[in-house]
């Protein structure tokens, strides 16, 4: 699990961190490679290795000895393993479920695979899709009538150039978390929240007028849903839903107007740069934050810290809606798979149904693609507050051109709010090097 911070340790880091912004700061830290979202908002990705042989390593992984494999996280592993062992049962076969690290499956199955070393199934993101398909190291999945059991946007997440790729297991996207007993009534727009914030913390009754981490590379998936309400994406999309690496909205009209705000909000303290996941989760967790901006991975966190919240809409800063990032995460079939129907079978036949959604549900708590499913468990205010929220998203780009966005864009943000540039030439030099970096492949 994540590391708590004691409160006292946190606040004396804001202390810390206001001294560094009246020094104006440092772009020595900003320019450090950003991760991917994916990496950052998926709890598992920080769970502790359990089989410490895979978990956590970056080195070569060899395939186990079955007649199928299938690769996932400590999270999902168990009940992967039980259905597996079900459906070895039912067609005498063995069955195989090797525990690795969120974050190194997909590169280990495109490094792994072509030497006959990789699983026959994955569990992945859908923003890996873009680097997996052009390494050929995923299959099509045809998901025929069962398409329907699934939420549209979660087809559509899996899917890259019109080609779907897996099947979508949960659908998660971050929201604004309220604690109720410090803000009881929900904010007008983006601004009378920090305002309303700020004056908690003028009052000594919080520490952050909004918890939201952006950490030393700038966070551009959890400012996304803010951007968005300035009428700028970070690439336009085709009629069909797609995304157009050539057509970079960031510095458009709306992404000026964003990166203005950004300096205002940077200037008068109202957003810190330098709060990270860890001050921002401990800071809500412990009742000293009004708002927090973050996703269904925090909700264990919150719920133990005792506080009462809801889940509701990011307000508006920019007059427009605010959209943000979808995520999913689903069971992709190797395109080396040793035996392709097999393990199509096992993902449509096993994986893909109700009592499956169901139980991964209750294993995870993220909530679930499958529709009936979402449905039942909605009664949740929760899981209807991400669910409501996520409707009105975007999928996060899975095209390859998108690893050339996360550094130099949230380098930009944070160096906006850090006052170290005029923000319309920090954001439109940084639009440049990724429109040359996406040309240059």
């Amino acid at each position: 699990m994540r590391r708590r911070i004691p409160i006292a340790a946190m606040v004396a880091g804001l202390a810390l961190v206001a001294t560094a912004c009246g020094d104006g700061g440092t772009t020595d830290e900003a320019t450090a490679a950003a991760p991917e979202p994916t990496d950052e908002a998926t709890a598992e990705a920080s769970e502790p290795a359990a089989e410490p042989s895979a978990e956590g390593s970056e080195a070569p992984i060899e395939r186990a000895d079955a007649d199928l494999v299938i690769w996932t996280d400590e999270t999902r592993a168990p009940i992967v393993q039980e259905i597996g062992d079900e459906f070895g049962a039912e067609n005498d076969l063995t069955v195989a479920v090797q525990q690795l690290d969120f974050g190194v499956i997909r590169d280990q199955l495109i490094q792994r695979g072509p030497v006959g070393e990789g699983p026959d199934i994955i569990i992945g993101a859908h923003d890996w899709l873009g680097q997996l398909v052009t390494n050929g190291a995923v299959a099509p999945l045809e998901l025929g009538d069962a398409e329907g059991n699934f939420q549209e946007v979660a087809v559509e997440a899996l899917s890259y150039e019109g080609v779907t790729y897996g099947l979508p297991y949960a659908v998660e996207n971050v929201a604004l978390f309220r604690n109720t007993a410090l803000a009881p009534e929900a904010p007008a727009d983006f601004q009378s929240m920090l305002d309303e914030g700020q004056a908690l913390v003028d009052a000594g009754d919080a520490d952050l007028p909004l918890a939201l981490q952006v950490g030393e590379a700038g966070d551009v998936y959890h400012f996304y849903p803010i951007q968005t309400s300035f009428g700028s994406q970070i690439f336009r999309q085709n009629e069909d839903g797609s995304y157009n690496p050539d057509d970079l909205q960031i510095d458009n009209e709306g992404g000026i107007a964003f990166a203005e705000q950004l300096a205002e909000w940077g200037e008068a303290g109202l957003i810190n740069p330098d709060v990270t996941f860890d001050i921002a989760s401990e800071a809500f967790a412990s009742g000293r934050a009004p708002y927090a901006i973050t996703g269904p991975w925090n909700v264990p966190t919150f719920t133990d810290g005792g506080v009462e919240f809801v889940v509701e809409a990011i307000p508006s800063a920019g007059g427009e809606p605010s959209q943000p990032f979808v995520g999913v995460q689903g069971f992709m079939v190797s395109a080396y798979a040793e035996n392709p129907l097999v393990a199509n079978d096992f993902v449509l036949n096993y994986l893909g149904t109700e009592e499956v959604a169901q139980e991964l549900y209750e294993t995870g708590q993220r909530p679930p693609a499958f529709q009936s499913v979402f449905d039942e468990v909605s009664s949740d205010p929760i899981i209807a507050g991400f669910g409501e929220y996520g409707a009105t998203g975007q999928p996060l780009p899975n095209i390859p051109a998108m690893n050339s966005v996360w550094g130099d864009y949230g380098n930009a943000q944070r160096d906006i709010l850090l006052g170290n540039g005029e923000p319309a030439t920090l954001v439109q030099d940084a639009a440049e090097r990724i429109r040359a970096a996406i040309a240059g492949g």
